[in-house]
């Protein structure tokens, strides 16, 4: 793609509203849009919000210059969740960002907008960040793919914290290949990108996780993992239980002056998630990041003698935006777990009849190569 076929694409969709603002950009490299809570030069942040100062940023976040160093042209700053803080992308203050699948649900969210301008064909990939499953869920909803890699692989730096202990920065791409490519791009570093697919992979699915899918999810889950070996593991409300209390306190220490002197200025459902991490107790912020430790060893004991296990990346299809008020805690059921482990997770849309179906592939802690082999291997197999 080039970038007058990407703007051109763009303006043919305003509808999506996927982006927030846009860039004179040059260059034959690969087009790339970036989640607005990134410093790009030249460029206003906004974190999806309209408090930060309107003053363009002088210099690139790290992460960016790492993907100039491979040539790439940023397209464009997209539309996202309030401040990276919700699933929906219905935004206040920049318009509420659409399905390109159908324009009457949800992208999901928070990079909601970065999803938007992959499906739609608006740029070759894009940059989002992950730290409930903001990436995970607009990737599973729109019918894309998503990486959240090992958290700490790609720099945080020059990017606007949510919750500086579970923020992790990964591309969405059209396939998993591309996605694997972005994110040597995003990291700096190499041997991620999967070559032959050996397949022969030992997969596995968690017992007990999947007694509420809706009707779409649940066929599309069946015909890809029906037949795989069940395993025990821990619950996922135990799991995410953690990421919950950890993201509530770091995202209100936060925002605490700004909430506290511009209550107007936040959407109510972000205001709503501040004030109730102003609650959260000391000693139990504290307790939870030990059970973040002492769950992610947990994890990895009972992945012990399996490649990967498979978990959708939502229990629903996209909900129309009228019905998305309060769906947080639905969406985030089987993504928030993993934040809290911190592993390398692949979602790529299964095969599926109607709207997408998002499937995490999730591999051990650090494996990242291998989870986008076995996800491309899947993507292969699914095809067929």
């Amino acid at each position: 793609m080039n970038v007058s076929d990407a703007r051109r694409r763009i303006a043919e969709r305003p509808e999506l509203n996927a982006f927030i603002s846009l860039t004179e950009e040059a260059g034959d490299g690969p087009v790339v849009a970036v989640k607005d809570l990134v410093d790009v030069r030249g460029t206003v942040t906004t974190a999806g919000g309209v408090l930060l100062p309107a003053v363009p940023a002088e210099i690139d976040a790290p992460l960016i210059g790492e993907i100039r160093r491979h040539g790439c042209v940023v397209v464009g700053k997209t539309n996202l969740h309030e401040w990276a803080f919700g699933i929906t992308s219905n935004n206040p203050h920049h318009g509420s960002v659409r399905n390109p699948r159908d324009p009457s649900r949800i992208p999901g969210g928070s990079s909601g907008g970065s999803a938007a301008a992959v499906v739609a064909g608006m740029c070759d990939w894009a940059v989002g960040s992950d730290t409930g499953g903001s990436i995970r869920i607009p990737a599973g909803l729109c019918g894309c793919v998503g990486f959240k890699p090992t958290i700490g692989m790609v720099s945080t730096e020059g990017v606007f914290a949510l919750s500086r202990s579970l923020d992790t920065m990964g591309p969405l791409a059209p396939d998993v290949r591309s996605a694997a490519v972005a994110l040597e791009m995003m990291s700096g570093l190499t041997g991620i990108a999967p070559g032959d697919l050996a397949g022969g992979y030992r997969l596995a699915v968690p017992n007990g996780w999947f007694d509420d899918l809706d009707e779409e999810t649940q066929a599309a889950w069946l015909r890809v993992a029906g037949k795989l070996q069940e395993i025990e593991f821990p619950g996922h409300r135990e799991l995410g239980a953690p990421g919950t209390v950890i993201l509530n306190a770091e995202a209100a220490q936060l925002h605490r002056d700004r909430v506290e002197k511009h209550p107007d200025k936040f959407g109510a459902d972000v205001l709503e998630n501040l004030r109730r991490g102003f609650e959260v107790k000391a000693i139990d912020y504290l307790q939870a990041l030990d059970d973040r430790e002492r769950l992610a060893d947990e994890v990895e004991l009972a992945m012990d003698g399996v490649d990967a296990i498979l978990v959708p990346a939502t229990p629903r299809v996209a909900p129309r935006i009228e019905e998305s008020e309060g769906v947080r805690p639905l969406l985030t059921r089987f993504t928030r777990p993993f934040n809290v482990t911190g592993q390398p997770i692949v979602t790529l849309p299964a095969p599926s009849q109607g709207l997408p179906v998002g499937i995490q592939v999730i591999g051990h802690y650090g494996e990242d190569a291998k989870v986008a082999e076995i996800a491309a291997w899947l993507e292969e197999s699914w095809k067929s």
